[in-house]
């Protein structure tokens, strides 16, 4: 299986812009700069590279969580994961450092420890993690 995205940037670096479209279409032409990326705030002006690992990170550890559950006969209700990323200043240039994830989950029927050992393993185990070189944490809240 292969996705694409594509990336067109026109100018210089620090005043270009470029858009982004994705094989799917959810994203066409959608708007990035280096000011979108580092001087704005509240990041509701355009996207950046690093909001879509945020977002990759957090669809594919819920979808990964949830096929272990399933494996083991479990079906969640609700599991909604929000993925904090850290990029910050290293050597001289920028490294993402730490992507926090934060679950909250409804899951009937399951032990603590079991749910532990499930989502444990699928931070560890979705395949954006193994491509992440970053402190990746899991913090959950557990709801039967």
């Amino acid at each position: 299986m292969k996705r694409t995205a594509k990336a067109v940037w026109k100018g210089a670096g620090t005043s270009g812009k470029g858009m982004l479209t994705t094989q799917s279409g959810a994203f066409d032409e959608q708007p990035y700069s280096v000011k979108l990326r580092f001087e704005n705030e509240d990041g509701k002006l355009g996207t950046n590279p690093e909001e879509l690992i945020a977002a990759a990170h957090s669809g594919c550890y819920a979808m990964a969580l949830s096929v272990a559950l399933e494996k083991e006969g479990y079906t969640a209700d609700t599991l909604s994961v929000d993925a904090e990323l850290s990029l910050d200043k290293q050597n001289g240039g920028w490294a993402i450092t730490k992507i926090a994830l934060k679950l909250d989950a409804k899951v009937p029927g399951i032990e603590n420890d079991k749910f532990d050992e499930l989502a444990e393993g699928a931070k560890k185990g979705c395949p954006v993690s193994k491509v992440l070189n970053a402190d990746i944490t899991l913090d959950y809240t557990l709801n039967g």
